[in-house]
């Protein structure tokens, strides 16, 4: 076990972990840290707790650099009015150059060396001069990110059909892919409405309990499977992973409404396979779209 604190640059970004060293923090102190893009201010959004070490494996937590003073934390409420300047500024200036694309955020790292844009476009934008522009304005190094669907959604926020704040903003550190086999392999519904984000792209939760299904699904019939029922000889036409009831319509009465057993009770002649196919794919194509991984 490790000891840590979670830190929030902003009040609805995702908690970084930082080691204690023995310090004892308070939730809602201001401290600053090293992050991935350089040293930032934020505050202290769950104190000290212990964590098993093994979660931090590929990346382990790094040390507060130090407890923000007064004036730290006056930066760090300007750069907040900054970036909400910065970012009126942008807009008029991609109005004036004409450029197909929209911000996202505005980020100032706190030691005040750069500031990042984010936007989305249709396609690739030539804003060279804008950034010459916007650099002679702001006396910074300029960067724009261009980002995605998925990371659009990620930094605006939101609440997911659940009820709850949206897992790539809360916790997620990079999108794992999700497919359209893994919806049919958890027997849902090919319906955008109920297996989309809002993103546009399949729910992140469907990832969650995959292992899950693929465990269950290696000791079930599968849909189209034929099965030796107690009432003689049958095609499975539905599955219930998890409570393990089939329904199966029978050779010798086909007219008649399936029957439901449970697999314990049915021994399996020939299974089927889960696939997608090729009018499936070609409809969800746009929900599949797992480029975007940062």
């Amino acid at each position: 076990m490790i000891e840590v604190i979670g830190v929030r640059i902003k009040p609805d970004s995702k908690t970084l972990f930082y080691r204690t060293d023995g310090v004892t923090f308070r939730r809602g102190q201001f401290v600053v840290v090293e992050t991935q893009r350089g040293v930032e201010c934020g505050f202290v959004y769950s104190p000290n707790h212990e964590m098993q070490e093994e979660l931090f494996s590929s990346n382990p937590p790094g040390p507060i650099k130090y407890v923000a003073g007064p004036k730290d934390i006056d930066r760090y409420y300007k750069l907040l009015d900054a970036e909400k300047t910065a970012g009126e500024i942008f807009k008029k200036r991609v109005a004036a150059y004409a450029l197909d694309m929209k911000l996202v955020g505005v980020d100032y790292l706190f030691d005040g060396s750069k500031i990042l844009f984010y936007y989305t476009a249709p396609s690739r934008v030539d804003f060279r001069a804008l950034v010459r522009e916007l650099a002679g304005v702001f006396r910074s190094r300029i960067e724009l990110r261009q980002i995605g669907v998925r990371d659009e959604t990620r930094l605006l926020g939101g609440l997911g059909v659940c009820g709850r704040p949206f897992c790539c903003k809360q916790f997620l550190n990079s999108f794992q892919p999700v497919t359209i086999k893994m919806t049919k392999e958890q027997g849902l519904s090919l319906n955008n409405s109920k297996i989309s984000g809002a993103c546009g792209r399949l729910m992140c939760c469907l990832k969650y309990e995959q292992e899950t299904y693929e465990q269950l699904l290696k000791n079930s019939p599968k849909v189209g499977a034929i099965v030796n029922t107690p009432e003689g000889k049958g095609e499975v036409t539905s599955v219930n992973l998890l409570t393990g009831k089939l329904t199966i319509k029978l050779e010798k009465n086909p007219d008649s409404p399936p029957r439901v057993f449970d697999k314990t009770e049915v021994k399996l002649l020939k299974d089927a396979k889960i696939t997608v196919s090729r009018e499936e794919l070609e409809q969800m194509k746009e929900l599949e779209d797992t480029e975007e991984t940062s």
